[in-house]
């Protein structure tokens, strides 16, 4: 059986993050509880709206108002979380996501969804992209030596993408629900959004045991935001906007869309399909620790992705849906191998009291990219259902791919130490 030690009534597993801060733990337990909820959010998102007689391009236009709210609140965080207190902040954005939730399953009219999108912490993918998200990279960045963090933030992403596959997985139950009691559909889906409304409540609680040692020192806080590091960070959100743009043509809702028009698929197997999927992504992530050890930060960012991307790109043009599928898991595997190597490179490059507006500036740039992209995936796909957004997101970020190891890849990091191999 793991040992865990106690803190305040919220047992977290130690040995599997050993070396860390009691906080840190704590963030990585409150990550999980938000990637579970986001990973059947984002099939029960797209599942829902159809069965209120949505169309494609009009979930797409939810999935990017929804994006774009966040992309706000994100760089609101970035930029006075330091001021506001960061557990202040996280328990705040915890008391939205209870709201997020009822609000969600209780309101009817479109333009009224538009708002609730717009302002609460509904995530239309299993990838994190959320007010929460600034803020715990820059609170674990102290929380454990610099020669490890590439291994702390594979363990943080490792759980959430578990979390959020579990999640997936969990959202088939709303069409076992139904045959079972004979209820609607619709309101089986719609009891998801309540249960994302309790989780809330979790978030709430876990968060309140943090420590004042997840804030920012008082002798780091005269200059806040970016100043010696905004050039790096400029290309660096330059570079993540392209990356980003591509993801967002095929977030999840998006695929999970193409499938129910494509395939005929349920809801059950969507379900099953995305859980497979988050596994393969989250195993991808421990095999990242020891390969950037080994080739570097940016090596393993480009080197993994860009063949991930091919794949992608490949999807539509398979044949059957086994092979889409083997094509989709084979993306899956390799997709999320840069995504330690990248927190890890941007709390890196930049001073320590440059992080939070670091995380949140590249962040905004990636969620504001990705905004569009829902949109106008749905918009292909209303037009017809071969999936032109997969082929043109995996070209598009096959090209930052290139671009990244060319312009970055003899960029120094601040803190010179080797990541721990773990």
């Amino acid at each position: 059986m793991v040992p865990v030690r106690r803190s305040e009534g919220v047992r977290v597993p130690a040995r599997w993050l050993s070396g860390v801060s009691p906080d840190g733990r704590r963030i990585v337990l409150a990550k999980s509880v938000r990637a579970f909820g986001d990973g059947f959010a984002s099939i029960a998102f797209a599942a829902y709206l159809s069965q209120r007689g949505f169309d494609a391009f009009a979930i797409g236009v939810l999935a990017t108002v929804a994006l774009l709210g966040t992309t706000a609140a994100t760089l609101v965080a970035g930029f006075w979380v330091d001021r506001i207190g960061r557990r202040r902040l996280l328990l705040v954005a915890s008391c939205v996501s209870i709201a997020s939730g009822l609000t969600f399953a209780t309101v009817q009219p479109y333009a009224l969804l538009l708002l609730v999108a717009f302002l609460g912490t509904l995530n239309p993918s299993q990838g994190d992209v959320s007010i929460f998200l600034p803020v715990e990279q820059a609170a674990l960045t102290d929380t454990v030596a610099p020669a490890r963090r590439t291994w702390l933030f594979a363990r943080y992403n490792l759980a959430g993408r578990l979390a959020a596959a579990t999640g997936a997985l969990a959202s088939g139950l709303a069409g076992v629900g139904a045959r079972l009691f004979g209820l609607e559909l619709e309101t089986t889906l719609r009891l998801l959004f309540v249960l994302y409304a309790v989780l809330g409540g979790g978030l709430v609680l876990t968060y309140r045991g943090l420590t004042p040692a997840i804030e920012l020192a008082a002798t780091q806080s005269a200059r806040r935001g970016l100043h010696e590091s905004r050039a790096v960070v400029t290309r660096l959100s330059a570079l993540f906007a392209l990356d980003s743009f591509g993801g967002g043509l095929a977030i999840d809702s998006v695929v999970a869309l193409w499938l129910f028009q494509h395939y005929g698929l349920s809801v059950e197997a969507a379900g099953a399909i995305f859980f497979v999927v988050g596994v393969l992504a989250a195993g991808s992530m421990l095999v990242a620790v020891p390969l950037a050890a080994r080739i570097g930060l940016i090596e393993t960012m480009a080197y993994t992705h860009l063949p991930s991307n091919v794949a992608l790109l490949l999807v539509p043009l398979a044949p059957s849906l086994w092979l889409a599928l083997l094509l989709l898991f084979i993306r899956s595997a390799l997709s999320q191998m840069d995504v330690a190597p990248r927190t890890t490179y941007i709390v890196s490059v930049v001073t320590a009291e440059e992080r939070a507006a670091a995380v949140s500036v590249t962040n905004v740039v990636r969620s504001l990219s990705t905004a569009v992209g829902p949109s106008l995936g749905g918009a292909l796909l209303t037009a017809g259902p071969f999936g032109l957004p997969l082929v043109v997101a995996g070209a598009v970020k096959g090209v930052y791919d290139v671009s990244l190891l060319l312009l970055f890849r003899r960029v120094p990091v601040r803190d010179e130490q080797p990541p721990a191999r773990s």
